[in-house]
């Protein structure tokens, strides 16, 4: 049973529809990339999947239950964790600070991910711990969004472009990080234009076109297939 499964998906903005009946699943203990270029609807996918705009029509379950129509919070509660591309963190709250406003217990009452375990999978945070996070790099700050999402330890994490704006030596930081978070047995859920970043990351990969799933396949597949990557994937 897919611990996420999204049927049928369609969302827009006032008068402005982006998806157009987007349907996909993520198994537990996998990672999953949603492959695009800008505008095809990566983010919105998953701002849907986690009621951030509601989606007009379409069917979410998590863990086998319906969120559709829960609030944000709900979802969060359920075990859903998101790290929205622009970090959102509490600019004028210190990193430790922005670590302990996430701190939670999985549903079970386990805690797998508390302050040590994320400083052991993110050893540069304990370098600015006490350093305001609007004071931090953009490399720095998507560490932090992740590191703190893991301290609400959630089932699933929705992780949007996580490569988005980084020198290449972040990224690459980033890349072994996420391989180590994978290792761990997190189930990730990954928006991505990167395409050597999905591939080295994701167990299946999904690409998005104009709010549609034209493709699906694993890494391989897709990298055995030059005419696919032509036509949804390259500027």
């Amino acid at each position: 049973m897919a611990l996420l499964r999204v049927e049928g998906l369609e969302t827009a903005y006032g008068d402005s529809q982006v998806l157009f009946g987007i349907s996909l699943e993520v198994q537990e203990g996998e990672v999953v990339a949603l492959l695009g270029r800008n505008g095809a609807g990566k983010t919105t996918t998953l701002s849907s999947i986690m009621g951030l705009v509601p989606p007009r029509k379409g069917a979410i379950f998590f863990k086998n239950q319906p969120i559709a129509r829960l609030e944000p919070f709900q979802i969060c509660r359920a075990g859903l964790g998101y790290v929205a591309e622009d970090c959102r963190l509490f600019t004028s709250l210190t990193v430790a600070e922005n670590l302990e406003t996430a701190r939670m217990n999985a549903r079970d009452g386990s805690s797998r991910w508390g302050l040590a375990e994320v400083l052991d999978l993110f050893p540069d945070i304990r370098n600015f711990l006490d350093r305001k996070a609007g004071a931090l790099s953009g490399g720095q700050q998507r560490m932090v969004a992740i590191a703190r999402t893991m301290m609400g330890n959630p089932d699933l994490i929705l992780l949007d472009e996580p490569s988005e704006g980084l020198a290449p030596l972040v990224i690459e930081a980033m890349l072994q990080r996420l391989k180590q978070l994978k290792s761990a047995g997190q189930t990730v859920l990954i928006s991505e234009q990167n395409l050597r970043f999905a591939n080295e990351l994701a167990d299946r990969v999904y690409i998005i076109e104009k709010g549609q799933i034209p493709y699906q396949g694993t890494p391989a597949e897709l990298n055995s297939l030059p005419q696919v990557r032509q036509q949804y994937l390259m500027v």
